[in-house]
């Protein structure tokens, strides 16, 4: 009798949702060990290790260190842009002195991950294969800031954009690195006064 042929289609899609999975678990692993330890944390081994894989599985689905180490970074920035995006999407009309606090606590919401995608985007300057992926963070955190600058009846032209949210990258940066007693309470002051100086960017 021959095969019932979904049956057939079904024996060929598992074997590629079982590699799917691994390669997922594997991202996932690098991911965390990004957010845990940083760039050097992230090595084969360590990845295997912790997806509970063998230590072949990194090299079969990644062919270099620099491509497990790119994709995980993609990953990395999908999440907090849409991790961002999810806590700003609530935000209401409100005084200055209110966004500026939102705007001044999104970046402290997983300051590990935080600081291996930071500390990836400043490889970037070193490695192009990373470039591509920086670009897509700094892009993403532009739209982001011009859709709560909408939100808010703010101006929000390109100009206006990239001033608020290199002055958001300055002081995120700056916070998540030095961790500074009252750190969140001194930037929401700074864009306060970013917040009141757009107006007078030309967009």
């Amino acid at each position: 009798m021959a095969p019932d042929r979904d049956q057939a289609a079904g024996g060929g899609r598992r074997p590629q949702e079982r590699a799917l999975r691994r390669r997922e678990a594997l991202l996932e692993a690098a991911v965390d060990l990004l957010g845990e330890g940083g760039f050097t944390a992230v090595t084969h081994r360590a990845v295997a290790q912790r997806a509970c894989l063998p230590l072949a599985a990194t090299s079969y689905y990644f062919s270099c260190r620099d491509q497990l180490l790119t994709e995980a970074f993609a990953l990395l920035v999908e999440r907090e842009l849409d991790q961002m995006r999810a806590y700003l999407d609530a935000l209401p009309a409100g005084p200055p002195e209110r966004l500026a606090e939102i705007l001044a606590t999104v970046y402290t919401l997983d300051r590990p991950r935080q600081l291996g995608l930071w500390e990836l985007y400043l490889q970037a300057g070193r490695d192009p294969a990373l470039q591509s992926v920086a670009r897509a963070w700094t892009d993403g955190c532009d739209e982001i800031v011009a859709s709560v600058l909408r939100r808010t009846g703010r101006p929000s032209g390109r100009a206006q954009v990239r001033f608020v949210t290199t002055v958001l990258s300055g002081l995120w940066l700056e916070d998540i690195v030095e961790a500074r007693p009252q750190g969140r309470e001194r930037a929401a002051e700074v864009i306060i006064r970013a917040l009141g100086a757009i107006v007078e960017v030309r967009g």
